[in-house]
């Protein structure tokens, strides 16, 4: 189980319960809007959300996880085999939740959820024989976030922000992208946190792909890292930038445009507001860059949690934007990016993934001065 900062373990599995029975008054609402009888969770992300922070992934190429939970109007289950369920219940603290284990021999498959929902009116986070398809109803509910879930999402995203920085301050040139790949990875997962999207770009590379998957290239002068991070099934999105020498003029204007970008999408990203209308100001604040056409290049990211991005942002967006939820907005332009994730608060924004002294850039957004990273030049 996670711990809380400076509270007690009591209060901490005081904490997880209340998050545990709210989650599952959501989960039975739904059931009772469409009528059906049990929900069955079987992705890694949804296994994570329903049981506050449990893992149940083995392998990182499968989006579906070891286990499944099924819940019914009354009682609510952990679906999996011998080899897993000592350590879901013991290390991952499902057993002081509560949860009632079904468990099957591994040797004789795990199809015990055919047998336990006969003749039961079945939704499914994905594709299942006779179940209704609610993976866009359950990833709303996943946004949603609570107090709880908070807590962890600050933690979380001070491990990715130390994991990110050391990597980018040890980078060097003459190292190739698979090696500053590797001290990514190496630095975030090193403190408990899973690396699940790892994007390296040097050079002229940068200014090519918006998604680079690192390759043998070696670093000349400047560099792009790309992070998400997993842990308790939540993920912290953060980009940051090193160049070594002197700054070229170019890229200094970009970094410097698509920072004030970034800062107008953060003061907007306020309750109140939808996802269109978030996107609408960044369309404007591209143009008033000098850029009006970047935004088509890349997405523009969107609301985040379980997923790196629940809902990603586009014109016609109706998500309302609600107190408590995380955003990760990603706008770029040829070269340049600005990526941090954000707690939506009761008063403003708490930028989760910021790093208290990487050199920076402040923006005045409306009446506020918001602070976006800028690139670290080395000699």
């Amino acid at each position: 189980m996670y711990s809380l900062k400076g509270i007690g373990m009591e209060s901490s599995q005081s904490a997880v319960s209340a998050e545990l029975n709210l989650k599952l008054e959501r989960i039975r609402e739904l059931l009772i809007q469409w009528d059906l009888d049990a929900l069955l969770l079987q992705k890694v992300e949804n296994f994570a959300w329903a049981t506050c922070g449990g893992d149940s992934h083995i392998n990182l190429a499968d989006s579906m996880g070891i286990a499944s939970i099924l819940i019914t109007r009354a009682h609510r289950f952990v679906v999996t085999n011998n080899i897993e369920a000592s350590r879901l219940m013991q290390e991952e603290g499902l057993g002081e939740q509560g949860w009632e284990f079904k468990i099957s021999p591994w040797y004789e498959g795990n199809d015990q959820v055919s047998g336990m929902t006969h003749g039961m009116r079945l939704g499914a986070d994905g594709r299942f024989s006779q179940a209704l398809d609610l993976s866009a109803e359950i990833a709303s509910l996943r946004a949603q976030l609570t107090v709880e879930e908070g807590v962890r999402y600050r933690e979380l995203g001070y491990l990715c922000a130390q994991g990110m920085r050391e990597a980018a301050e040890t980078v060097q040139p003459g190292m190739t992208e698979f090696e500053i790949s590797g001290l990514l990875a190496q630095s975030v997962e090193s403190k408990g946190v899973q690396v699940v999207v790892n994007l390296v770009a040097t050079d002229e590379r940068i200014f090519s792909y918006r998604h680079p998957l690192p390759n043998a290239k070696k670093l000349h002068n400047y560099a792009m890292l790309v992070l998400c991070g997993r842990k308790w099934g939540l993920i912290c999105s953060v980009t940051r930038f090193v160049h070594f020498g002197a700054l070229p003029a170019e890229i200094n204007h970009k970094a410097e445009a698509v920072a004030r970008i970034d800062a107008e999408m953060i003061a907007a990203t306020r309750p109140g507001s939808t996802l269109g209308d978030i996107f609408s100001r960044a369309n404007s604040a591209y143009a008033e860059a000098g850029f009006p056409d970047e935004w088509k290049l890349h997405h523009q990211g969107g609301s985040t949690g379980y997923a790196p991005r629940e809902v990603t942002a586009n014109p016609a967006s109706t998500e309302p934007v609600r107190v408590g939820q995380a955003f990760a907005w990603n706008p770029s332009i040829t070269g340049a990016k600005s990526e941090d994730t954000i707690l939506v608060g009761e008063g403003s924004n708490e930028i989760i993934t910021e790093m208290a002294d990487w050199p920076s850039i402040i923006v005045q957004a409306g009446q506020q001065g918001i602070k976006r990273p800028a690139i670290l030049v080395k000699k």
